[in-house]
């Protein structure tokens, strides 16, 4: 990881501009995108310190991307957005904070700096384990187990069960669950029933259980 270089991804020319100016005045050096191909790409090549993300990107959007690269480098998400929901998707997808736009490029300045000094204080800090129950899921390695048992789940069980884990108690609808777990909402509503009915299955003596809420989608909830 390169300690001082700062990935600024955004489609907007100017936000790029204003937040590279004060970063590089901070004494950060600076690497742009301006869609999630190209941000997806530097972040493997360039391995940056930080990524500074837009949620509203064409391509991979801010949450796809965080879904991806979680884990493996800080995040601080933009986000013009006043929707709770998906300030909240974006710290529990793997983003460490978020600033709303529009911003004062200090603070934002400031964010960055706090967050990379966390991640220098505590380099354990973004090792990737979901618990829940009786649940345990490994995100780096793709395990999960109940009761230290381990649990067969295919790519795509894991990832809709991750995506539930990370909203205990909250109703998501199929088309985020599309959004959140496939990266896409390409495919059916159909497939997200589906993968739920054998995750129902798989999920027994976890202490969970994944819940229908009438007309709206799916909740993961504890068993009373």
């Amino acid at each position: 990881m390169n300690d001082r270089v700062v990935l600024v991804a955004d489609d907007d020319e100017h936000t790029v501009e204003l937040v590279s100016l004060y970063l590089r005045r901070a004494g950060h050096r600076v690497e742009t995108a301006f869609d999630g191909e190209e941000t997806l790409r530097k972040v493997w090549e360039s391995r940056p310190a930080l990524v500074v993300l837009d949620i509203m990107m064409p391509g991979p959007d801010g949450l796809q991307i965080c879904r991806k690269i979680r884990g493996r480098v800080p995040i601080l998400l933009l986000t013009a957005r006043s929707s709770d929901i998906d300030k909240i998707a974006g710290l529990r997808l793997g983003a460490d904070d978020y600033v709303t736009k529009p911003f004062n490029p200090d603070e934002l300045v400031a964010r960055v700096d706090a967050i990379l000094r966390r991640a220098h204080t505590d380099q354990q800090v973004y090792l990737g384990r979901l618990e829940l129950g009786y649940l345990v899921m490994d995100l780096d390695c793709h395990e999960t187990s109940i009761r230290g048992q381990v649990v067969p789940l295919t790519p795509k069980e894991f990832d809709l069960l991750a995506t539930f884990a990370r909203f205990p108690n909250v109703v998501l609808d199929r088309d985020r669950l599309l959004d959140l777990a496939w990266g896409t909402s390409f495919y059916a509503l159909r497939t997200v029933d589906v993968h739920v009915a054998r995750l129902r299955e798989k999920l027994k003596g976890s202490g969970l259980r994944i819940e229908t809420v009438w007309r709206t989608g799916y909740r993961l909830v504890t068993e009373a």
